[in-house]
Formats: C-alpha cells, structure tokens, sequence
C-alpha cells in the first residue's frame, strides 16, 4: 500500500490548507493566515489537557499537526474554556505586531480544516470533547 496522501504531499496539503482559511477569512495573503492559523491552534490547545491534544491532533494533516503541537507546555494547567472573545483575543496575541486575524478567524480555519480532514476522523476527535469545546469548532 502506499502512503497516504497527506504523507506523500504535506506542503501541499498545508498549501491548500493555508489558501482555504486565507479565503474563509478575507485575508489579503497566506503570510496573514500563518498568524491566525497559528493563533486558532494555539487558542483551543491552550483549553486542553494533555489527553485532549493528543486525541484531536490525531485528526490533524501532518503539517497542522506540528503547528498544532509546537511549544506546547504540557505542564501548563488548560484555562477556562471562556468566551469566543476571549479565544479571539488568544488569538491575536500571537506575534501581536503582526496579527491581522479578523473576527471571524476560528470559524475561517474550522472552515478550512473540515475541508482537509476526512469526516470520520473529525467526529473521532470531537466525540469526547465537552460541548463547549466543540462549540470552538463549529462553522
């Protein structure tokens, strides 16, 4: 069997990836997306426990996988679910300077990932989220 896809092309996986949440968003160009994907990422991860992460990068493409896991401090006790202005705030505070992550930037990348991930993969990583965690990822 040869391997999958998403393993043989990752770049452009990722490429298109990049493209559909720069599109979903309003976004003038991918450079602008990185930050809001990043953001996006790094937002719901920082809500997780360990197990948590784990279970849904499984669901991930390669390349958002990495992104998704990247720096991440499992030490770290997961904050308070919150607000979606507080996940928006989350994620403009990644490179600030150079955030350009309109109002709309969780469901942009929600948007672009259930485009990249199979669906039976997506309700494997959503089944034992809290509802409120799944809310994150509603679009």
């Amino acid at each position: 069997m040869p391997p999958p896809f998403e393993y043989q092309n990752p770049t452009l996986q990722f490429e298109r990836f990049l493209v559909a949440a720069r599109d979903h968003s309003g976004l003038a160009t991918t450079n602008m997306a990185w930050n809001m994907v990043v953001g996006v990422l790094h937002a719901f991860r920082a809500r997780l426990t360990l197990a948590e992460g784990i279970r849904f990068a499984q669901a991930l493409p390669p390349v958002v996988r990495a992104l998704f896991v990247e720096d991440w401090d499992p030490a770290l006790a997961p904050r308070e679910f919150g607000s979606e202005q507080d996940w928006l705030a989350d994620v403009r505070a990644v490179r600030h300077q150079h955030n350009f992550s309109p109002d709309n930037a969780v469901v942009a990348v929600a948007r672009a990932l259930r485009e990249q991930v199979q669906p039976s993969a997506w309700e494997r990583a959503m089944h034992d989220l809290p509802a409120a965690f799944r809310r994150y990822w509603d679009c």
